[in-house]
């Protein structure tokens, strides 16, 4: 860590891939953060129980175990951001680790800057209060607060790569908000969701 920096929280850790995870830590380290790497989930989890990390960064492997540890980290209350990483990922896997409770999905490769700006990002948007905004469609299940706020960008005409840079997320975590409230409002598109919302009709039978 720089100098006498204080310490900004520690980041935890699992990535199979030694090269990246040495450039990923020392970059957090240069951020102020500290960082405890993990071979496996199950050593993850004895260590967040016993400590709280300000942030938790699991790479998906192909058996998606780290979906496992993500819904056990929830269910054990551990409320730290987590970001999953995949070097095989795919709008579905997005929206799994979006519904497990990731705040973000990461396609590999993916550049170390651009990691640590998005643990930045997410450690900021889970230090505010807890937000009671969720948003209702008609007859629908609440969207959450970052799916309204994913919604409102979609409605102004911003493209998945917009609201991406605006959110300070990846594409594909856009791409799997965007699906999750598609699932939810029933809609085909963002054209048939847009007139659920606005009241001009129901959405297109698929």
């Amino acid at each position: 860590m720089p100098g006498n920096m204080l310490s900004k929280g520690e980041v935890f850790v699992i990535d199979t891939d030694a090269a990246s995870r040495e450039q990923l830590s020392a970059a957090l380290r240069q951020s102020a953060y500290d960082v405890i790497c993990f071979a496996d989930g199950a050593s993850l989890l004895s260590q967040a129980r016993a400590r709280m990390p300000a942030c938790v960064l699991l790479e998906m492997p192909p058996d998606r175990s780290a979906l496992d540890v993500l819904r056990r980290l929830r269910a054990e209350n551990c409320m730290a951001p987590v970001l999953v990483t995949s070097a095989n990922g795919s709008i579905a896997m997005a929206v799994d680790a979006i519904k497990s409770g990731a705040a973000d999905f990461i396609e590999k490769p993916f550049r170390t800057h651009d990691i640590v700006d998005r643990i930045n990002a997410a450690i900021d948007e889970s230090a505010q209060p807890v937000s009671s905004r969720q948003r209702w469609l008609p007859g629908c299940e609440p969207l959450t607060a970052r799916e309204g706020d994913v919604l409102a960008l979609l409605a102004a005409g911003l493209t998945n790569k917009e609201i991406a840079r605006r959110m300070q997320l990846s594409a594909r975590t856009v791409e799997g908000y965007r699906a999750s409230i598609l699932k939810k409002a029933g809609a085909r598109n963002v054209t048939d969701l847009l007139r659920r919302i606005y009241g001009q009709g129901s959405p297109s039978q698929v």
